[in-house]
C-alpha cells in the first residue's frame, strides 16, 4: 500500500465562512487536518466597545490532506470556492510555513490582539456633542485612557481631550492587526491563484 502524500494547501472560501468551511472539512475524516487562524480584538463602535473575531486571512484557511485522494471532496465542500492553484495544479505550502504561522499565533487558532490608538491616527468621535467629527490624534496621555485629538471645527483647529473608548480609529484595520502579529496579509499570488 502506498503511503499518502500529505501536504498543506490554501483553501479559498466564501466571505466570512472560513471557520465553518474549516470545520466541515475536518468532519470529512481524520485524514484531513485544517488550520484557520483567527484574531479576537476589541474595537470602539457607536454601541461602545465590542469584541470581534475575524479570520487572520479573510476568505482563506489552510488544510493538510493527500490531494490524490481528497482534492475533489475539498473543492466541493460547502462554502469552499476553490483550492489555490497555479496553472491548474494546487500549490502546496511547506510544513515550515504553517509551523511558523502557528508559532506566531502562540499555537492557538484564535489569538487576542490589542489594537491601540497612536499619535497620528485619524479618529472619529463616537459619543457626546462632538459625535461624528473626525480628527488626528495629537497625544496619548500616559497611564490614562484619554487622547488629545486635533479637530477642524468652525474654520479653525481645536484640541479636544477625549476618552479613548469614545473614538474609532480609521487606521485600526486588518493591516494593523497583521502588523501586531509580525505578519503580512495574504500574498497577492495566493489571491490570484
Amino acid at each position: 500500500m502506498i503511503a499518502p502524500e500529505l501536504a498543506w494547501y490554501c483553501v479559498h472560501t466564501k466571505p466570512k465562512c472560513e471557520h465553518t468551511a474549516s470545520s466541515m472539512l475536518r468532519d470529512l475524516g481524520p485524514e484531513i487536518e485544517t488550520y484557520c487562524p483567527r484574531i479576537r480584538f476589541q474595537r470602539s463602535t457607536t454601541r461602545g466597545k465590542v469584541w470581534f473575531v475575524e479570520a487572520l486571512f479573510p476568505s482563506y484557511f489552510f488544510a493538510r490532506f493527500d490531494a490524490s485522494t481528497w482534492l475533489r471532496a475539498v473543492k466541493h465542500s460547502q462554502n469552499v470556492i476553490r483550492v489555490v492553484e497555479f496553472g491548474g495544479i494546487p500549490i502546496s505550502i511547506s510544513d515550515e510555513t504553517i509551523r511558523r504561522l502557528k508559532s506566531e499565533m502562540s499555537e492557538a487558532e484564535v489569538r487576542e490582539v490589542k489594537i491601540g490608538i497612536k499619535v497620528g491616527d485619524t479618529v472619529e468621535v463616537t459619543e457626546g456633542p462632538m459625535r461624528g467629527l473626525v480628527g488626528i490624534v495629537e497625544r496619548v496621555h500616559s497611564g490614562e485612557e484619554r487622547v488629545r485629538i486635533l479637530l477642524d471645527f468652525l474654520g479653525h483647529q481645536s484640541a479636544l481631550d477625549v476618552n479613548a473608548s469614545k473614538v474609532i480609529s480609521e487606521t485600526a484595520g486588518r493591516a494593523l492587526v497583521a502588523t501586531s502579529l509580525g505578519m503580512q496579509s495574504m500574498p497577492s499570488d495566493a489571491r490570484r491563484g
